[in-house]
């Protein structure tokens, strides 16, 4: 069965992530499918609303470790950059329904919502400095930009969990509702969406978004380039390494070879040739 399903009911495409034996966190080729949705849904004139669920008891736990060590993300047009550019276009609503864990990248592309609602059992996590990596999806503009700076350090640096009801809180999440009438809920805003004017509701989410969009890109440019380094660098080799030994990391491992990396490029000597020779 795929990974992906996605139905259309009137208006509204709804896209349900469908590994709920691995919690649905992502591979490259599911990166890729969403992007390809989204796109196709911006230029559809039938659809008007998405609504986005996971299967299965939880929302989305993040990348898929095994997949992410094969194909892990560079400076180009990776599958996660093409999913990242498909929701920052997307100008139609997308309404999300998020139950159980919403982990990393299952926060971050939240962030791209209109409509967030949290059950009861919604646990979420952004955990990239755990993992020796940096922030996604625009999120370390997006974050400090919607709770404040002091609040968006606790929970990307800190890397600290939080329930559906300090999202809701902080603004991250539209409504707690229980587990049982989520997905009822969900429906119900996308079908009030898909029965107002869809040119009026396109035009109003594109003005306010205007504002920070510019922001936002360039947040995923410069995001990308540095986990695109990061996730080659000793400590995420050292979490990935951990990970698989299943034990804690030890990051003592890392700090011989950061210092080594940290050698200025400036501080480069001759060679006997005359050329120049960098320490690094």
């Amino acid at each position: 069965m795929s990974d992906i399903i996605t139905e259309q009911s009137g208006s509204i495409l709804r896209i349900q992530l469908n590994r709920p034996a691995k919690k649905n966190a992502m591979t490259s080729t599911m990166y890729l499918t969403l992007a390809d949705l989204f796109n196709s849904a911006a230029n559809n004139d039938n659809v008007d609303v998405v609504l986005w669920h996971g299967a299965g008891d939880s929302f989305c736990a993040g990348n898929d470790i095994e997949d992410f060590l094969q194909n892990p993300p560079d400076e180009g047009e990776s599958p996660q950059t093409r999913l990242m550019h498909a929701l920052l276009n997307f100008d139609k609503p997308i309404v999300a329904a998020v139950q159980g864990m919403a982990i990393g990248g299952g926060t971050t592309m939240l962030t791209h919502c209109d409509f967030v609602y949290a059950g009861e059992s919604a646990r979420f996590q952004m955990p990239f400095v755990n993992l020796g990596l940096v922030p996604e999806f625009g999120s370390s503009c997006s974050i400090p930009g919607r709770i404040g700076y002091l609040r968006a350090a606790e929970l990307i640096l800190l890397g600290q969990p939080f329930d559906a009801p300090r999202a809701a809180e902080l603004g991250i999440v539209t409504h707690v509702i229980p587990d049982e009438k989520l997905l009822i809920t969900a429906t119900g805003t996308a079908q009030k969406l898909a029965q107002k004017p869809a040119g009026a509701l396109q035009a109003s989410k594109r003005l306010m978004k205007s504002s920070t969009r510019k922001q936002v890109e360039d947040a995923i440019t410069a995001e990308m380039e540095e986990f695109s380094s990061r996730v080659r660098s000793p400590e995420a080799k050292e979490v990935m390494t951990a990970f698989l030994e299943k034990r804690p990391p030890d990051f003592s491992r890392t700090k011989q070879t950061i210092k080594a990396e940290k050698v200025s490029p400036l501080a480069a000597q001759s060679n006997s040739s005359g050329t120049v020779r960098s320490t690094l």
